[in-house]
């Protein structure tokens, strides 16, 4: 079964205000790269060739000056519009006629996955149902969280709970069949008024249809949507390229070995 991507790259990047007043968030640099490459770069490692970059219509002329069509790294990109920030499940009904049949992975735009092994996590990624990642974090409170049994499958996921049943939050980064086209359509939105992508992995958890990855100490997962984010992931990168000699999440680079 063919695989189509989706990063999502709108929002308003209300977190790193003033900075976005004036930029979307995901052309911030990392480092040396723009943020959405390091998002484009995962999806690519999965050797994912078709990819829809969902932004605010405001912001396509530089991200198609940056991108284009993807040709230059042999993919294909396409645009699509989100006009308010409702949710992370709203990007596969904006999706749907560009995946058409296909299974789909999503990718957060400001999610930042680095390691040695994740090209073959990836490309290893079970085709049925839904697959997620479980990364362990100090703090998981301000995440997706998920709870596993002593077999590592999935007793429960919650979004960014209180108290939380374990140390593993979920990255922005999601493999579904094409069934989640229709569980997205078929939900009400939340309190906050978004169409939660926890409720889409829940729908798939009651069908016993969702299973996840451990991402392990040779996995690097940031997010890079705060201030603070931003310069450690930059630190990071600049570390790893300095000493070893590696350009980081870079398509110029990751188009000559997949």
């Amino acid at each position: 079964m063919n695989r189509k991507g989706i990063i999502l790259a709108g929002g308003t990047g209300s977190r790193l205000y003033p900075i976005t007043k004036g930029v979307n968030k995901h052309l911030l640099p990392i480092y040396n790269k723009p943020m959405i490459y390091y998002s484009l770069s995962t999806l690519m490692l999965a050797k994912i060739n078709e990819i829809l970059i969902i932004i605010n219509k405001d912001d396509f002329p530089a991200f198609h000056k940056l991108l284009g069509d993807g040709s230059q790294w042999g993919i294909n990109l396409e645009y699509a519009y989100q006009d308010k920030p409702n949710g992370i499940g709203e990007a596969f009904i904006i999706a749907e006629k560009f995946l058409g049949n296909n299974n789909c992975a999503l990718s957060l735009g400001d999610n930042l996955i680095y390691g040695n092994e994740l090209i073959n996590i990836l490309c290893n990624v079970n085709e049925h149902g839904a697959s997620i990642f479980g990364y362990p974090v100090k703090d998981s409170s301000n995440y997706g969280v998920i709870e596993i049994d002593d077999n590592e499958k999935i007793i429960s996921i919650e979004e960014k709970p209180m108290c939380p049943k374990s140390n593993l939050a979920v990255p922005g980064l999601y493999f579904y069949d094409n069934n989640v086209i229709d569980i997205a359509k078929s939900l009400k939105p939340s309190d906050r008024g978004e169409i939660e992508i926890t409720d889409i992995n829940k729908r798939y958890l009651d069908m016993s249809m969702l299973h996840v990855e451990i991402l392990g100490r040779g996995i690097a997962w940031l997010d890079t949507g705060t201030a603070d984010d931003l310069l450690k992931a930059s630190s990071f990168v600049s570390v790893i390229e300095d000493r070893q000699g590696l350009s980081v999440c870079n398509p110029d680079e990751i188009c000559n070995i997949i």
